[in-house]
Protein backbone atom coordinates (compact mmCIF):
# COMPACT_ATOMS: atom_id res chain seq x y z
CA UNK A 1 0.00 0.00 0.00
CA UNK A 2 2.46 2.63 -0.75
CA UNK A 3 0.06 5.66 -1.05
CA UNK A 4 0.05 5.02 3.24
CA UNK A 5 3.72 4.51 2.95
CA UNK A 6 4.33 8.27 4.40
CA UNK A 7 1.68 8.04 6.59
CA UNK A 8 4.17 6.44 9.57
CA UNK A 9 5.16 8.70 11.86
CA UNK A 10 9.06 7.75 11.55
CA UNK A 11 9.95 11.53 12.53
CA UNK A 12 8.84 10.61 16.46
CA UNK A 13 11.59 9.77 19.10
CA UNK A 14 9.30 8.51 20.70
CA UNK A 15 6.68 4.94 20.41
CA UNK A 16 4.19 3.76 22.58
CA UNK A 17 6.77 1.58 24.59
CA UNK A 18 8.57 4.66 25.42
CA UNK A 19 6.94 5.23 28.82
CA UNK A 20 7.86 3.57 31.59
CA UNK A 21 6.19 3.07 34.89
CA UNK A 22 3.75 0.69 36.06
CA UNK A 23 1.06 3.44 36.29
CA UNK A 24 2.07 4.27 32.75
CA UNK A 25 0.62 0.71 32.01
CA UNK A 26 -2.34 0.28 33.76
CA UNK A 27 -3.59 4.19 33.44
CA UNK A 28 -3.15 4.20 29.24
CA UNK A 29 -5.60 4.03 27.18
CA UNK A 30 -3.36 3.02 24.23
CA UNK A 31 -4.79 -0.12 22.25
CA UNK A 32 -1.77 -1.18 21.84
CA UNK A 33 -0.80 -1.21 25.75
CA UNK A 34 -3.92 -2.61 26.20
CA UNK A 35 -3.25 -5.35 24.10
CA UNK A 36 -0.61 -6.07 25.24
CA UNK A 37 -1.54 -6.24 28.73
CA UNK A 38 -3.85 -8.71 28.04
CA UNK A 39 -1.20 -10.75 25.92
CA UNK A 40 0.97 -11.05 28.95
CA UNK A 41 -1.72 -11.63 31.51
CA UNK A 42 -2.93 -14.57 29.39
CA UNK A 43 0.79 -15.91 28.57
CA UNK A 44 1.00 -16.08 32.38
CA UNK A 45 -2.35 -17.71 32.92
CA UNK A 46 -1.37 -20.26 30.15
CA UNK A 47 1.98 -21.36 31.94
CA UNK A 48 -0.35 -22.14 35.34
CA UNK A 49 -3.09 -23.68 33.33
CA UNK A 50 -0.29 -25.84 31.96
CA UNK A 51 1.18 -26.37 35.28
CA UNK A 52 -2.44 -27.89 36.27
CA UNK A 53 -2.76 -30.31 32.99
CA UNK A 54 1.08 -31.79 33.79
CA UNK A 55 0.10 -32.59 37.13
CA UNK A 56 -3.39 -33.97 35.89
CA UNK A 57 -1.13 -36.14 33.60
CA UNK A 58 1.33 -37.10 36.24
CA UNK A 59 -1.13 -38.70 38.33
CA UNK A 60 -2.46 -40.55 35.68
CA UNK A 61 0.77 -42.14 34.39
CA UNK A 62 0.16 -44.99 36.55
CA UNK A 63 -3.14 -46.53 37.64
CA UNK A 64 -4.41 -46.12 40.88
CA UNK A 65 -3.09 -43.48 42.81
CA UNK A 66 0.62 -41.82 41.88
CA UNK A 67 0.13 -38.99 44.27
CA UNK A 68 -3.00 -37.44 44.84
CA UNK A 69 -6.52 -38.41 45.60
CA UNK A 70 -9.45 -37.68 43.85
CA UNK A 71 -10.64 -34.85 45.19
CA UNK A 72 -7.66 -33.27 44.61
CA UNK A 73 -7.36 -34.49 41.44
CA UNK A 74 -11.33 -33.26 40.47
CA UNK A 75 -9.96 -29.60 41.96
CA UNK A 76 -6.67 -30.05 39.46
CA UNK A 77 -9.29 -30.54 37.04
CA UNK A 78 -11.46 -27.71 37.32
CA UNK A 79 -8.52 -25.18 37.80
CA UNK A 80 -6.99 -26.65 34.70
CA UNK A 81 -10.30 -26.00 32.77
CA UNK A 82 -11.47 -22.64 34.27
CA UNK A 83 -8.26 -21.11 33.82
CA UNK A 84 -7.40 -22.13 30.42
CA UNK A 85 -11.05 -21.79 29.14
CA UNK A 86 -12.26 -18.29 30.70
CA UNK A 87 -8.80 -16.67 31.98
CA UNK A 88 -6.62 -17.49 28.50
CA UNK A 89 -8.30 -18.70 25.21
CA UNK A 90 -11.50 -16.84 25.40
CA UNK A 91 -9.74 -13.38 25.89
CA UNK A 92 -6.87 -15.11 23.73
CA UNK A 93 -5.96 -13.89 20.60
CA UNK A 94 -9.36 -11.31 20.29
CA UNK A 95 -8.37 -9.50 23.38
CA UNK A 96 -4.68 -9.62 22.60
CA UNK A 97 -3.67 -8.79 19.00
CA UNK A 98 -7.09 -8.01 18.09
CA UNK A 99 -6.40 -5.18 20.34
CA UNK A 100 -3.28 -3.97 19.05
CA UNK A 101 -3.34 -4.70 15.55
CA UNK A 102 -7.15 -4.21 14.02
CA UNK A 103 -7.39 -0.62 14.91
CA UNK A 104 -4.15 -0.18 13.00
CA UNK A 105 -5.13 -2.13 10.39
CA UNK A 106 -8.10 -0.18 9.45
CA UNK A 107 -6.32 2.84 9.46
CA UNK A 108 -7.70 4.26 12.66
CA UNK A 109 -5.65 5.71 15.68
CA UNK A 110 -7.93 4.04 18.28
CA UNK A 111 -10.55 1.90 19.09
CA UNK A 112 -14.27 3.97 19.14
CA UNK A 113 -13.94 3.78 23.38
CA UNK A 114 -10.72 4.01 24.45
CA UNK A 115 -11.58 4.18 27.48
CA UNK A 116 -14.10 1.50 28.48
CA UNK A 117 -11.44 -0.25 26.49
CA UNK A 118 -9.32 0.11 29.60
CA UNK A 119 -12.37 -0.82 31.93
CA UNK A 120 -13.05 -4.42 29.85
CA UNK A 121 -9.47 -5.28 31.08
CA UNK A 122 -9.90 -3.89 34.38
CA UNK A 123 -12.77 -6.10 34.98
CA UNK A 124 -11.01 -9.12 33.28
CA UNK A 125 -8.46 -8.69 35.64
CA UNK A 126 -11.14 -8.16 38.69
CA UNK A 127 -12.47 -11.55 37.38
CA UNK A 128 -8.93 -13.14 37.87
CA UNK A 129 -8.75 -11.77 41.31
CA UNK A 130 -12.11 -13.17 42.33
CA UNK A 131 -11.37 -16.50 40.85
CA UNK A 132 -8.04 -16.30 43.22
CA UNK A 133 -10.42 -15.09 45.94
CA UNK A 134 -11.99 -18.51 45.56
CA UNK A 135 -9.31 -20.89 45.70
CA UNK A 136 -8.28 -19.52 49.26
CA UNK A 137 -12.04 -19.76 50.02
CA UNK A 138 -11.39 -17.93 53.76
CA UNK A 139 -14.85 -19.65 54.70
CA UNK A 140 -14.17 -23.27 54.40
CA UNK A 141 -15.19 -25.31 51.76
CA UNK A 142 -11.87 -25.08 49.23
CA UNK A 143 -11.83 -24.70 45.73
CA UNK A 144 -13.92 -26.02 43.08
CA UNK A 145 -14.05 -29.62 41.69
CA UNK A 146 -17.06 -29.85 39.02
CA UNK A 147 -14.91 -29.35 36.33
CA UNK A 148 -14.74 -25.92 34.56
CA UNK A 149 -18.70 -26.82 33.00
CA UNK A 150 -20.08 -26.31 36.38
CA UNK A 151 -23.06 -28.62 35.51
CA UNK A 152 -25.80 -28.90 37.78
CA UNK A 153 -27.37 -30.36 40.55
CA UNK A 154 -23.87 -31.15 41.89
CA UNK A 155 -23.10 -27.20 40.91
CA UNK A 156 -25.94 -25.90 43.01
CA UNK A 157 -25.47 -28.28 46.23
CA UNK A 158 -21.21 -29.14 46.03
CA UNK A 159 -20.19 -26.57 49.12
CA UNK A 160 -16.51 -25.67 47.57
CA UNK A 161 -16.49 -22.32 45.99
CA UNK A 162 -18.49 -22.92 43.05
CA UNK A 163 -20.17 -19.84 43.02
CA UNK A 164 -17.51 -17.96 43.39
CA UNK A 165 -15.65 -19.42 40.43
CA UNK A 166 -18.99 -18.78 38.16
CA UNK A 167 -18.94 -15.16 39.34
CA UNK A 168 -15.55 -14.68 38.48
CA UNK A 169 -16.27 -16.26 34.92
CA UNK A 170 -19.49 -13.48 34.99
CA UNK A 171 -17.04 -10.66 35.63
CA UNK A 172 -14.73 -11.78 32.72
CA UNK A 173 -18.09 -12.19 30.80
CA UNK A 174 -18.50 -8.53 30.64
CA UNK A 175 -15.32 -8.40 29.59
CA UNK A 176 -15.77 -9.85 26.92
CA UNK A 177 -19.43 -8.33 26.17
CA UNK A 178 -18.07 -4.77 26.20
CA UNK A 179 -14.44 -5.59 24.23
CA UNK A 180 -16.58 -7.13 21.39
CA UNK A 181 -18.91 -4.17 20.92
CA UNK A 182 -15.93 -2.11 21.07
CA UNK A 183 -14.68 -3.83 18.25
CA UNK A 184 -17.98 -3.81 16.39
CA UNK A 185 -18.73 -0.37 16.55
CA UNK A 186 -14.31 0.53 15.67
CA UNK A 187 -14.72 -1.61 12.63
CA UNK A 188 -18.01 0.24 11.12
CA UNK A 189 -17.25 3.85 12.15
CA UNK A 190 -13.58 4.54 11.82
CA UNK A 191 -12.25 2.57 8.91
CA UNK A 192 -10.16 5.17 6.90
CA UNK A 193 -10.81 6.50 3.65
CA UNK A 194 -10.86 3.71 1.39
CA UNK A 195 -10.48 1.12 3.41
CA UNK A 196 -14.30 -0.58 2.21
CA UNK A 197 -15.20 -4.04 3.21
CA UNK A 198 -13.58 -5.85 0.33
CA UNK A 199 -10.33 -3.86 1.55
CA UNK A 200 -10.50 -4.95 5.04
CA UNK A 201 -7.20 -7.23 6.06
CA UNK A 202 -9.18 -11.26 6.69
CA UNK A 203 -7.29 -10.73 10.30
CA UNK A 204 -9.92 -8.05 10.65
CA UNK A 205 -12.79 -9.77 9.26
CA UNK A 206 -12.61 -13.03 11.67
CA UNK A 207 -11.85 -10.16 14.37
CA UNK A 208 -15.77 -8.45 13.53
CA UNK A 209 -17.18 -12.31 13.36
CA UNK A 210 -15.58 -12.92 16.97
CA UNK A 211 -16.80 -9.62 18.00
CA UNK A 212 -20.81 -10.46 17.08
CA UNK A 213 -20.41 -13.30 18.61
CA UNK A 214 -19.24 -11.98 22.13
CA UNK A 215 -21.95 -9.57 21.67
CA UNK A 216 -24.83 -11.82 21.63
CA UNK A 217 -23.78 -15.48 22.80
CA UNK A 218 -22.01 -14.49 26.27
CA UNK A 219 -24.91 -12.27 28.14
CA UNK A 220 -26.72 -16.37 27.57
CA UNK A 221 -23.60 -17.45 29.91
CA UNK A 222 -23.47 -14.29 32.31
CA UNK A 223 -27.65 -15.23 33.10
CA UNK A 224 -26.59 -18.64 33.06
CA UNK A 225 -24.36 -18.08 35.94
CA UNK A 226 -26.92 -15.85 37.89
CA UNK A 227 -29.58 -18.37 37.81
CA UNK A 228 -27.24 -20.75 39.14
CA UNK A 229 -26.19 -18.25 42.07
CA UNK A 230 -29.85 -17.27 42.71
CA UNK A 231 -30.66 -21.20 43.12
CA UNK A 232 -28.07 -21.74 45.31
CA UNK A 233 -28.32 -18.40 47.71
CA UNK A 234 -32.26 -18.08 47.33
CA UNK A 235 -33.48 -21.89 46.97
CA UNK A 236 -35.57 -20.74 43.56
CA UNK A 237 -35.61 -23.70 41.26
CA UNK A 238 -34.03 -23.40 38.29
CA UNK A 239 -32.10 -26.43 37.86
CA UNK A 240 -32.31 -28.60 40.72
CA UNK A 241 -35.10 -31.41 40.18
CA UNK A 242 -35.54 -31.30 44.12
CA UNK A 243 -37.05 -27.75 43.71
CA UNK A 244 -38.66 -28.56 40.23
CA UNK A 245 -36.03 -27.50 38.24
CA UNK A 246 -34.58 -29.38 35.07
CA UNK A 247 -30.84 -29.89 35.16
CA UNK A 248 -30.55 -30.19 31.43
CA UNK A 249 -31.85 -26.63 31.06
CA UNK A 250 -28.64 -25.58 32.71
CA UNK A 251 -26.83 -27.45 29.60
CA UNK A 252 -29.13 -26.11 27.19
CA UNK A 253 -27.91 -22.55 28.33
CA UNK A 254 -24.34 -23.19 29.05
CA UNK A 255 -24.18 -24.78 25.65
CA UNK A 256 -25.98 -22.24 23.58
CA UNK A 257 -23.43 -19.86 24.52
CA UNK A 258 -20.47 -22.07 24.59
CA UNK A 259 -20.38 -23.83 20.93
CA UNK A 260 -20.36 -20.24 20.28
CA UNK A 261 -17.71 -19.32 22.29
CA UNK A 262 -15.52 -21.74 20.77
CA UNK A 263 -15.36 -19.86 17.50
CA UNK A 264 -14.41 -16.96 19.82
CA UNK A 265 -11.27 -18.47 20.61
CA UNK A 266 -11.56 -20.33 16.51
CA UNK A 267 -12.21 -17.29 14.37
CA UNK A 268 -9.29 -14.78 15.28
CA UNK A 269 -6.92 -18.16 14.99
CA UNK A 270 -8.31 -18.19 11.49
CA UNK A 271 -7.64 -15.05 10.73
CA UNK A 272 -4.29 -15.08 12.16
CA UNK A 273 -3.95 -17.95 9.35
CA UNK A 274 -5.55 -15.84 6.88
CA UNK A 275 -2.57 -13.06 7.10
CA UNK A 276 0.52 -15.61 7.25
CA UNK A 277 0.07 -17.99 4.91
CA UNK A 278 -0.12 -15.68 1.78
CA UNK A 279 2.79 -13.37 3.05
CA UNK A 280 5.23 -16.22 3.56
CA UNK A 281 4.29 -17.83 0.08
CA UNK A 282 4.80 -14.52 -1.22
CA UNK A 283 1.07 -15.10 -3.08
CA UNK A 284 -1.99 -13.10 -2.66
CA UNK A 285 -4.64 -15.23 -0.63
CA UNK A 286 -6.57 -17.18 -2.82
CA UNK A 287 -10.79 -16.50 -2.49
CA UNK A 288 -10.70 -13.41 -0.02
CA UNK A 289 -14.37 -13.17 -0.51
CA UNK A 290 -14.83 -16.56 0.49
CA UNK A 291 -12.73 -16.45 3.43
CA UNK A 292 -14.12 -13.29 4.77
CA UNK A 293 -17.79 -14.13 4.25
CA UNK A 294 -16.94 -17.52 5.45
CA UNK A 295 -16.53 -16.30 8.81
CA UNK A 296 -20.00 -14.82 9.31
CA UNK A 297 -21.47 -17.73 7.90
CA UNK A 298 -19.30 -20.04 11.05
CA UNK A 299 -20.49 -17.12 13.61
CA UNK A 300 -24.00 -17.44 12.40
CA UNK A 301 -24.31 -21.43 12.62
CA UNK A 302 -22.42 -21.19 15.60
CA UNK A 303 -25.70 -19.79 17.06
CA UNK A 304 -27.89 -22.85 15.80
CA UNK A 305 -25.58 -26.17 16.64
CA UNK A 306 -25.51 -26.21 20.65
CA UNK A 307 -27.70 -29.47 20.80
CA UNK A 308 -24.90 -31.71 19.74
CA UNK A 309 -23.22 -31.60 23.18
CA UNK A 310 -26.78 -33.36 24.58
CA UNK A 311 -27.36 -36.00 22.21
CA UNK A 312 -27.19 -38.33 25.08
CA UNK A 313 -29.40 -36.22 27.40
CA UNK A 314 -33.50 -35.26 26.93
CA UNK A 315 -33.61 -34.75 23.46
CA UNK A 316 -36.55 -36.20 21.14
CA UNK A 317 -35.36 -37.77 17.90
CA UNK A 318 -36.55 -35.56 15.49
CA UNK A 319 -34.50 -32.94 17.36
CA UNK A 320 -31.37 -35.32 17.35
CA UNK A 321 -31.84 -35.24 13.95
CA UNK A 322 -32.18 -31.84 12.99
CA UNK A 323 -29.68 -30.51 15.47
CA UNK A 324 -27.27 -33.46 13.30
CA UNK A 325 -28.04 -32.08 10.70
CA UNK A 326 -27.30 -28.58 11.48
CA UNK A 327 -24.07 -29.29 13.11
CA UNK A 328 -22.71 -31.01 9.50
CA UNK A 329 -23.81 -27.65 8.01
CA UNK A 330 -20.64 -25.75 9.79
CA UNK A 331 -18.04 -28.25 8.09
CA UNK A 332 -18.77 -26.23 5.15
CA UNK A 333 -17.47 -22.70 5.56
CA UNK A 334 -14.86 -23.88 7.59
CA UNK A 335 -13.55 -26.09 4.65
CA UNK A 336 -13.80 -23.66 1.86
CA UNK A 337 -10.95 -21.94 4.45
CA UNK A 338 -9.07 -24.70 4.87
CA UNK A 339 -8.97 -25.74 0.77
CA UNK A 340 -8.51 -21.62 0.15
CA UNK A 341 -5.41 -21.84 2.30
CA UNK A 342 -4.35 -24.79 0.33
CA UNK A 343 -4.92 -23.15 -2.67
CA UNK A 344 -2.58 -20.20 -1.71
CA UNK A 345 0.51 -22.50 -1.01
CA UNK A 346 -0.15 -24.07 -4.44
CA UNK A 347 2.59 -22.63 -6.48
CA UNK A 348 4.22 -20.53 -4.06
CA UNK A 349 7.59 -19.10 -3.24
CA UNK A 350 7.31 -20.61 0.67
CA UNK A 351 9.07 -19.33 3.58
CA UNK A 352 9.36 -22.02 6.80
CA UNK A 353 10.14 -19.26 8.91
CA UNK A 354 8.77 -19.93 12.21
CA UNK A 355 5.37 -18.03 11.91
CA UNK A 356 4.70 -20.15 9.09
CA UNK A 357 5.58 -23.54 10.39
CA UNK A 358 2.86 -22.98 13.10
CA UNK A 359 0.47 -21.79 10.78
CA UNK A 360 1.03 -24.91 8.99
CA UNK A 361 0.76 -27.41 11.64
CA UNK A 362 -2.77 -24.98 12.61
CA UNK A 363 -4.34 -26.06 9.10
CA UNK A 364 -2.89 -30.01 9.66
CA UNK A 365 -4.20 -29.87 13.14
CA UNK A 366 -7.28 -28.24 13.03
CA UNK A 367 -7.95 -30.21 10.20
CA UNK A 368 -7.68 -32.95 12.77
CA UNK A 369 -9.87 -32.12 15.06
CA UNK A 370 -12.65 -31.13 12.26
CA UNK A 371 -12.68 -34.04 10.95
CA UNK A 372 -12.53 -35.45 14.42
CA UNK A 373 -15.68 -33.98 15.05
CA UNK A 374 -17.73 -35.62 12.45
CA UNK A 375 -18.39 -38.72 14.29
CA UNK A 376 -19.63 -36.74 17.32
CA UNK A 377 -22.23 -35.01 15.16
CA UNK A 378 -23.65 -38.47 14.51
CA UNK A 379 -26.17 -39.47 17.28
CA UNK A 380 -25.08 -43.15 17.30
CA UNK A 381 -21.75 -43.12 16.92
CA UNK A 382 -21.58 -40.55 19.84
CA UNK A 383 -23.79 -42.71 21.83
CA UNK A 384 -20.49 -44.60 21.89
CA UNK A 385 -18.06 -41.39 21.92
CA UNK A 386 -19.68 -39.03 24.51
CA UNK A 387 -17.79 -38.60 27.69
CA UNK A 388 -14.60 -40.43 26.37
CA UNK A 389 -11.13 -39.37 25.80
CA UNK A 390 -12.12 -39.42 21.96
CA UNK A 391 -13.71 -36.33 23.22
CA UNK A 392 -11.32 -35.02 24.89
CA UNK A 393 -8.36 -35.39 21.97
CA UNK A 394 -10.94 -33.94 19.92
CA UNK A 395 -11.89 -30.99 21.95
CA UNK A 396 -7.77 -29.90 22.28
CA UNK A 397 -7.06 -30.88 18.46
CA UNK A 398 -9.67 -27.94 17.61
CA UNK A 399 -8.60 -25.89 20.82
CA UNK A 400 -5.13 -26.52 21.20
CA UNK A 401 -4.38 -27.55 17.85
CA UNK A 402 -6.12 -24.60 16.77
CA UNK A 403 -6.26 -21.15 19.06
CA UNK A 404 -2.79 -21.83 21.34
CA UNK A 405 -0.74 -22.92 17.90
CA UNK A 406 -1.97 -19.94 15.80
CA UNK A 407 -1.40 -17.97 19.11
CA UNK A 408 1.95 -18.72 18.80
CA UNK A 409 2.22 -18.43 15.02
CA UNK A 410 0.62 -14.52 15.53
CA UNK A 411 3.21 -14.35 18.52
CA UNK A 412 6.08 -15.02 15.79
CA UNK A 413 4.83 -13.23 13.43
CA UNK A 414 4.10 -9.72 15.30
CA UNK A 415 6.44 -9.98 18.31
CA UNK A 416 9.22 -8.11 16.58
CA UNK A 417 6.70 -5.69 14.70
CA UNK A 418 6.09 -5.37 18.83
CA UNK A 419 9.19 -5.02 19.62
CA UNK A 420 11.42 -3.85 16.91
CA UNK A 421 13.61 -6.81 17.10
CA UNK A 422 13.92 -10.51 16.19
CA UNK A 423 13.59 -13.47 17.62
CA UNK A 424 16.22 -16.50 17.31
CA UNK A 425 14.53 -18.98 14.51
CA UNK A 426 16.63 -22.09 15.13
CA UNK A 427 15.79 -21.95 18.63
CA UNK A 428 12.09 -21.20 16.87
CA UNK A 429 12.60 -24.00 15.02
CA UNK A 430 13.20 -26.63 17.57
CA UNK A 431 10.94 -25.29 20.37
CA UNK A 432 8.03 -25.62 17.42
CA UNK A 433 9.26 -29.22 16.92
CA UNK A 434 9.00 -29.79 20.39
CA UNK A 435 5.43 -28.61 20.25
CA UNK A 436 4.39 -30.54 17.29
CA UNK A 437 5.61 -34.12 18.48
CA UNK A 438 4.57 -33.48 22.04
CA UNK A 439 1.10 -32.16 20.54
CA UNK A 440 0.23 -35.14 19.04
CA UNK A 441 2.34 -37.68 21.10
CA UNK A 442 -0.08 -36.23 24.12
CA UNK A 443 -3.65 -36.51 22.05
CA UNK A 444 -3.43 -39.47 19.15
CA UNK A 445 -3.57 -41.91 22.19
CA UNK A 446 -6.59 -40.34 23.64
CA UNK A 447 -8.43 -40.71 20.80
CA UNK A 448 -7.24 -44.38 20.43
CA UNK A 449 -8.36 -45.30 24.13
CA UNK A 450 -11.45 -43.52 23.48
CA UNK A 451 -13.02 -45.58 21.07
CA UNK A 452 -11.99 -48.44 23.21
CA UNK A 453 -14.12 -46.90 26.17
CA UNK A 454 -11.62 -44.60 28.58
CA UNK A 455 -14.02 -42.62 29.83
CA UNK A 456 -12.80 -39.03 30.63
CA UNK A 457 -12.30 -36.91 33.84
CA UNK A 458 -11.67 -39.97 35.49
CA UNK A 459 -8.95 -40.84 38.34
CA UNK A 460 -8.69 -44.38 37.74
CA UNK A 461 -8.40 -46.22 34.79
CA UNK A 462 -8.33 -50.06 34.16
CA UNK A 463 -4.38 -51.39 33.16
CA UNK A 464 -5.14 -52.16 29.93
CA UNK A 465 -5.31 -48.31 28.86
CA UNK A 466 -1.60 -47.74 30.68
CA UNK A 467 0.21 -47.98 27.73
CA UNK A 468 -2.01 -44.78 26.01
CA UNK A 469 -2.03 -42.99 29.15
CA UNK A 470 1.94 -43.32 29.80
CA UNK A 471 2.59 -42.45 26.02
CA UNK A 472 0.12 -39.48 26.26
CA UNK A 473 2.05 -38.04 30.06
CA UNK A 474 5.66 -38.47 28.10
CA UNK A 475 3.61 -36.27 25.08
CA UNK A 476 2.86 -33.73 27.87
CA UNK A 477 5.74 -33.07 29.15
CA UNK A 478 7.68 -32.71 25.90
CA UNK A 479 4.75 -30.70 24.84
CA UNK A 480 5.29 -28.57 27.85
CA UNK A 481 8.81 -27.65 27.17
CA UNK A 482 8.30 -26.96 23.71
CA UNK A 483 6.25 -23.79 24.76
CA UNK A 484 7.79 -22.69 27.46
CA UNK A 485 11.32 -22.99 25.16
CA UNK A 486 9.27 -21.07 22.43
CA UNK A 487 8.03 -18.25 24.83
CA UNK A 488 11.55 -17.73 26.63
CA UNK A 489 12.73 -17.02 22.57
CA UNK A 490 10.51 -14.65 22.34
CA UNK A 491 10.87 -13.03 25.93
CA UNK A 492 14.77 -12.63 25.69
CA UNK A 493 14.47 -11.90 21.99
CA UNK A 494 12.20 -8.64 23.08
CA UNK A 495 15.16 -7.34 25.05
CA UNK A 496 18.37 -8.62 23.54
CA UNK A 497 17.66 -9.77 20.28
CA UNK A 498 18.47 -7.84 16.58
CA UNK A 499 17.09 -4.92 15.50
CA UNK A 500 14.15 -6.57 12.73
CA UNK A 501 13.41 -2.99 10.61
CA UNK A 502 10.05 -1.92 9.92
CA UNK A 503 9.01 -4.77 7.91
CA UNK A 504 11.34 -7.87 8.55
CA UNK A 505 8.42 -10.40 6.44
CA UNK A 506 7.91 -7.87 3.34
CA UNK A 507 4.24 -7.79 3.91
CA UNK A 508 1.98 -5.30 3.12
CA UNK A 509 -0.88 -4.83 5.58
CA UNK A 510 -0.79 -1.59 7.18
CA UNK A 511 0.98 -2.18 10.32
CA UNK A 512 4.24 -3.21 8.29
CA UNK A 513 3.83 0.27 7.32
CA UNK A 514 5.03 1.92 10.58
CA UNK A 515 8.15 1.87 12.57
CA UNK A 516 9.07 -0.72 14.77
CA UNK A 517 7.94 -0.60 17.38
CA UNK A 518 4.73 1.13 16.45
CA UNK A 519 4.25 5.20 17.07
CA UNK A 520 1.66 5.98 19.80
CA UNK A 521 -1.05 7.21 18.03
CA UNK A 522 -0.86 5.12 15.04
CA UNK A 523 -0.63 7.67 11.90
CA UNK A 524 0.40 11.22 11.63
CA UNK A 525 -2.76 11.45 8.97
CA UNK A 526 -5.37 9.57 8.52
CA UNK A 527 -4.12 7.36 5.64
CA UNK A 528 -6.49 6.75 2.32
CA UNK A 529 -6.52 3.25 1.21
CA UNK A 530 -6.34 2.32 -2.53
CA UNK A 531 -5.16 -0.72 -2.80
CA UNK A 532 -5.87 -4.39 -1.68
CA UNK A 533 -3.34 -5.79 0.82
CA UNK A 534 -2.93 -9.53 -0.17
CA UNK A 535 -1.75 -9.18 -4.17
CA UNK A 536 1.88 -9.99 -5.15
CA UNK A 537 4.03 -9.94 -7.73
CA UNK A 538 5.87 -12.38 -9.55
CA UNK A 539 8.89 -11.77 -7.80
CA UNK A 540 7.01 -12.40 -4.57
CA UNK A 541 7.16 -8.30 -4.09
CA UNK A 542 3.96 -6.74 -2.69
CA UNK A 543 2.23 -4.31 -5.91
CA UNK A 544 -0.72 -2.40 -6.32
CA UNK A 545 -3.77 -4.34 -7.63
CA UNK A 546 -6.92 -2.82 -9.12
CA UNK A 547 -9.33 -4.32 -6.91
Amino acid sequence: MSSVAHTADHAHSENFLSKKGIMSWLSSVDHKRIGLLYLYTGLLAFMVGGVFALLLRTELLFPGKTYIDERTYNIFFTLHGTIMIFIFIVPGIVASFGNIFMPIMIGARDVAFPVLNRFSYQIYVAGILVILYGLVNPFGGGPADTGWTFYTPYSTKSTTSVITLTFGAFLMGFSSILTGLNFVVTIHKMRAPGMTWMRMPLFVWSIYSTALIQVLATPVIGITLLLLIAERFFGIGFFDPALGGDPSLFQHFFWFYSHPVVYIMILPAMGVVSEIIPVFARKPIFGYKAIAYSSLAIAGISFLVWAHHLFVSTLSTSAVIFFSTLTYFVAIPTAIKVFNWITTLYGGQIELKVPMLYALAFVFLFAIGGLTGLPLAAPAVDMSYHDTYFVVAHFHYTIQGGTIISLMAALYYWMPKISGRMYNERFGVVSFCFVFIGFNLTFIPQFLMGTQGMPRRYYDYEPVFHIYHMLSTIGAYILGTGYFTAILNLLISSFKGKPCGDNPWNANTLEWKLSSPMPEHNFHEVPTITEWPYEYGRDGQPRSAKK
